[in-house]
């Protein structure tokens, strides 16, 4: 029973107004303003007192008297066009009050005027209270503060940022640092977030993460296609938090808080010197806060989690997620694209040279498209300046370049001459790249054929006899007609005569006897 209905009954029994403000702890002045209400108002008391409490408070509590007032009547009606007006640009409650006490003098002034607003803003955006499924979503976002670890070999301090993901069926919440907010330190934050969870919700609801990008990759995919890609991947969707602090995500930022308090506080003293042992500690405290009792409900988030909500989510896939990159190139004159990031060809087929591909690479393999069709497949080559090439994409011209070795070439040479051939093996043993040599060899073989054998043998004598073993001076020798000088015999050194000379017998004595010649 109301204060209200007991003091209307203790009146209805005779008792005073000290008697009654005694027997309820109210004051005796309190008691008299009820008791005047009833006076003034000319209620009837058998009447008041059947009605429930709610009806009964509102006969004594009508309401604010401001929203009686003559000059609210006149100002509710021009709420909404003040409302409309505020949202212009350069248009302030300031002003709106001038021009309003302009136009009605005897208006309510600029605090009044401004809360009677601010009353009406509130109360055409009501809160909606959303109602979750189990296995439904998953609030996905990054907090705003960092953690940190100490790096073991430089003492540099390095900053992590901290991933936050929560179920809002049953608040299970999820946390791990990683270096960056780029996109593959999220994708990969949010492939372990699903495996700790064990399943994958039906809808994932990230923040507005592309402005959390600091500094955009050429090589990276935008981050809507990666979470396209994960999506499909994972078999869900993914819809993007409403921008201008939408209530859909209030919980995730709920979480946020708690975690700062949960799992950042309590490591405030520690110190880790890697990012593993970090995300040890986080999962350490997380598991905390999702056993801990929620307020005002009778079990915590991990109890209703798995009570509820583990079992309704979908399986995950038997294979890792793995990041897809986009790169659109033009098919090259030799019929392979040129993947920028690893420096490394890829064939296509020789028909497809001059047209555009799109190329498609994860961590281990490649896939070229032309005109939506997938014509090639490659495993990723990481080594800079090489090519990998499929035969059959070659035509009939270049299909003799797949074979080329040193024992290729070796084998050609010797058929044609052993000065080739030896100079060919010297080419071989210099440190340089294979497809240069193998060019070299190319162009001699041409060589060759266009010059008189005696004429080729010779600029191939002259070559190893000076150590040259490019084509293009090769090919000068025999255009300059060095081969028809006469080549100078090497002429050793020879010791002048003089009587100087001890001789074998004299290194051959056990023991040497000198004369008094010597001794001069």
């Amino acid at each position: 029973m109301s204060k209200i209905k007991q003091l209307l009954q203790f009146h209805k029994q005779g008792l005073g107004k000290k008697t009654i403000a005694h027997n309820l702890g109210i004051s005796k002045n309190t008691v008299k303003a009820y008791l005047d209400k009833l006076q003034s108002a000319q209620m009837d008391i058998n009447l008041l007192l059947t009605l429930d409490d709610p009806i009964l408070e509102a006969k004594f509590h009508p309401g604010n008297p401001a929203y009686k007032d003559q000059r609210y009547e006149h100002l509710k009606d021009k709420l909404d066009y003040h409302l409309k007006e505020l949202k212009l640009t350069g248009v302030t409650k300031q002003l709106l009050w001038e021009e309003y006490i302009a136009s009605f003098p005897q208006g309510y002034g600029r605090t009044q005027f401004c809360h009677h607003l601010s009353q009406h803003i509130k109360a055409s955006k009501p809160s909606m209270v959303l109602q979750h499924e189990p296995a439904e979503k998953l609030y996905i976002d990054f907090a705003g503060k960092q953690l940190s670890y100490i790096d073991s070999q430089t003492a540099e301090v390095i900053y992590c940022q901290v991933f936050v993901a929560c179920l809002p069926y049953s608040d299970y919440s999820f946390a791990m640092a990683v270096k960056s907010q780029s996109v593959l330190d999220f994708i990969y934050a949010l492939r372990c977030c699903l495996e700790a969870i064990g399943g994958v919700p039906k809808v994932l609801i990230p923040d507005n993460l592309k402005a959390a990008i600091i500094k955009a990759n050429p090589y990276e995919p935008d981050v809507n296609q990666a979470l396209d890609d994960f999506a499909n991947h994972y078999e869900t969707t993914v819809i993007p938090a409403r921008v201008r602090k939408p209530k859909d995500k209030a919980l995730v930022e709920n979480q946020v808080k708690l975690i700062y308090t949960r799992v950042y506080a309590k490591m405030r003293n520690r110190q880790f010197f890697d990012i593993t042992t970090l995300n040890q500690a986080i999962k350490e405290k997380i598991k905390d806060h999702n056993q801990t009792r929620m307020q005002q409900k009778p079990y915590s988030r991990q109890e209703r989690f798995l009570a509820d909500e583990k079992s309704l989510l979908g399986q995950l896939p038997a294979q890792g997620f793995q990041l897809k990159y986009y790169r659109s190139l033009k098919v090259a004159k030799n019929n392979h694209v040129y993947l920028t990031i690893d420096k490394h060809y890829y064939s296509v087929p020789f028909a497809y040279i001059g047209a555009k591909a799109q190329v498609i690479y994860t961590r281990s393999m490649v896939y070229i498209y032309v005109h939506n069709n997938k014509v090639a497949v490659h495993i990723r080559n990481y080594s800079a300046g090489r090519y990998s090439t499929t035969k059959e994409h070659l035509c009939s011209a270049h299909n003799h370049y797949l074979d080329r070795s040193p024992e290729y070439y070796l084998g050609k040479a010797k058929v044609v001459s052993s000065e080739l051939h030896a100079l060919i093996q010297l080419i071989f043993k210099q440190n340089r790249h294979p497809e240069q040599l193998y060019r070299s060899c190319d162009g001699l073989l041409s060589l060759q054929r266009k010059t008189p054998s005696e004429t080729f043998k010779k600029a191939c004598l002259i070559a190893i006899n000076n150590q040259i073993y490019s084509y293009k001076s090769i090919s000068n020798i025999i255009t300059n007609k060095m081969t028809d000088m006469p080549q100078e015999e090497e002429i050793k050194p020879v010791l002048p005569e003089h009587n100087n000379i001890r001789g074998k017998a004299y290194y051959s004595q056990s023991l040497i006897n000198f004369t008094p010649n010597d001794a001069n």
